[in-house]
């Protein structure tokens, strides 16, 4: 394998792991503070806010100033993010600089890589290449958890130094190995409405929109109050959790690797339906967690049913956008990341009213958007019809 593709791998390895190594330690930070549980809410938003609005304008500056150059200043912005966190822990305002500092740079890096990756490969290999970055993302949502879990048990600022350390060195590496590749097209700009939205929305995709909407609505909200919720039932640990976390991770490459490709054509929608009535389970058997055994239990659960209807949505709705991939595939993206920026602050808010509460909501909102599907079969406005 290429030294390059190895080090892009390690990038967007470690702008995952930032990610999720802040899931089993900023609950337990908030806590341990005294601050308002909202603000495990506000953290995870900003952080999506950041790097959803300010993507298209590094998409821009990657083809402006190059590849390279943008990757080695994602580096650096992102490294800074990890320090401030850390030499800042018990300072909120700090916290929120943070990682508005870490959002914005890791749209730097997301888009620099992905146009690197563009110019480096051809059409044979684009899809080879894009696959081991799609690997290196899934590893560092499975590890970050419990990396952060397993450090945060001997300190809470310790995740952030080895992160930071970890960067500082990709960063040196990236310098020596490196090259500007050749210019052949353009960054992911990650626009924040794709063009030809409102034709899309015209036809039956909208139901499969509004679902995906909801379906990473509802993850964004366990992310965010699942330690919450497990400190005031078992006094979970972060160490706990981040083990907990990292094998619902594995459960969910399973799902990804294992069941998603034996799905045939047009069966789709009944899968979705089955995902999301297990994923109703498995939050409520969250409300039901009495011991550790249950809580691992209930999350893998979930997490089942919320990778295959993650996953399957994203491929019925390529089928169903005509030949428009690019464009379901932006607006996909762009219900993802409003169901992240909503999510926490929503449900860490109805944490505060009632921490049960979280749990219920999100189960009626989960066999709501089975009324999606049911709405999206019975209708003919079809995309595929018509170019088939």
């Amino acid at each position: 394998m290429k030294k390059p593709i190895i080090l892009l791998m390690s990038v967007q390895f470690l702008v995952y792991l930032g990610f999720g190594i802040i899931i089993p330690v900023l609950p337990e930070v908030i806590v341990q503070q005294g601050w308002d549980e909202v603000h495990v809410g506000g953290l995870l938003t900003i952080y999506a806010l950041a790097s959803f609005f300010t993507a298209p304008f590094w998409g821009q500056l990657s083809d402006r100033i190059g590849r390279k150059q943008l990757i080695l200043t994602g580096l650096v912005g992102f490294c800074l993010s990890f320090v401030v966190f850390s030499a800042f822990i018990n300072n909120l305002f700090m916290l929120y600089i943070s990682r508005l500092i870490g959002g914005l740079f890791s749209g730097a890096l997301y888009t620099s890589v992905t146009g690197f990756i563009a110019d480096m490969s051809t059409n044979e290999t684009r899809n080879k290449y894009m696959g081991f970055m799609g690997m290196s993302i899934g590893l560092g949502f499975i590890f970050g958890p419990a990396i952060g879990g397993v450090l945060g048990h001997i300190n809470l600022q310790l995740p952030f130094i080895a992160s930071a350390s970890l960067i500082g060195a990709l960063f040196v590496y990236a310098i020596v190995v490196l090259k500007e590749p050749e210019r052949i097209g353009e960054a992911n700009k990650r626009l924040i409405i794709p063009k030809g939205a409102s034709h899309l929305f015209r036809y039956r995709i909208r139901y499969l929109l509004i679902f995906s909407f909801f379906v990473t609505f509802t993850l964004a909200g366990v992310e965010a109050t699942f330690q919450l919720f497990q400190i005031q039932k078992i006094n979970i640990t972060p160490l706990q959790l981040g083990l907990l976390f990292m094998f619902s991770g594995f459960v969910d490459a399973g799902i990804q690797g294992g069941i998603i490709r034996r799905i045939k054509d047009g069966a789709e929608t009944k899968w979705l339906i089955g995902a999301q009535i297990v994923t109703a389970i498995g939050l409520f058997l969250i409300t039901l967690t009495s011991n550790l055994v249950i809580a691992g239990l209930a999350l893998c659960v979930f997490t089942a049913g919320n990778a295959l209807a993650r996953t399957c949505v994203v491929s019925l709705s390529s089928k169903e956008s005509g030949g428009k991939y690019g464009t379901a595939a932006g607006l996909t993206y762009s219900m993802d990341n409003l169901g992240r920026i909503i999510g926490p602050l929503f449900f860490t808010t109805l944490f505060k009213v009632d921490m049960s509460l979280t749990y219920y909501i999100s189960i009626l909102l989960a066999l709501l958007a089975i009324s999606l599907i049911i709405i999206f079969n019975k209708s003919k406005n079809s995309l595929r019809i018509e170019h088939e």
